[in-house]
């Protein structure tokens, strides 16, 4: 069973930085972490893909977030980072990192909460004008 542990949440002000860490553990093949992806959710809100990347080195952005925010991934320390630059106060959010396994996956589900198995708990930003 995958375990996704996220921190580096924390509160700054627009305009500033953060960088967020997913650390997974509890699989024996890298198999099970293939696609891994940043989501956040507001209360009300269906929670958002932000960001994926693959084992291949694939990445994918939000609109919302293209220019701002960096996903890469650490194979051998099994960590999942997303870099967030330029905040903004619609940054604000629970961020939530997930992995699925290199299953077959249309590329219009990449970023779908649907597609993943595994999940973090989830670390809050918030962005403060």
């Amino acid at each position: 069973q995958v375990q996704l542990v996220e921190s580096g949440g924390d509160s700054v002000q627009a305009g500033g930085s953060l960088k967020l860490s997913c650390a997974a553990s509890g699989y024996s093949y890298a198999y099970n972490v293939y696609y891994m992806c940043w989501f956040r959710q507001t209360p009300g809100k269906e929670r958002e893909g932000v960001a994926v990347i693959a084992s291949d080195g694939y990445t994918n952005y939000a609109d919302s977030v293209k220019g701002r925010f960096t996903i890469s991934r650490d194979n051998a320390k099994n960590t999942l980072y997303l870099q967030m630059n330029s905040l903004r106060p619609e940054d604000t959010a629970t961020y939530y990192c997930a992995a699925r396994p290199r299953t077959p996956l249309q590329t219009f589900r990449i970023m779908a909460s649907s597609a993943y198995n595994y999940w973090g708990q989830g670390t809050q930003v918030t962005v403060s004008l």
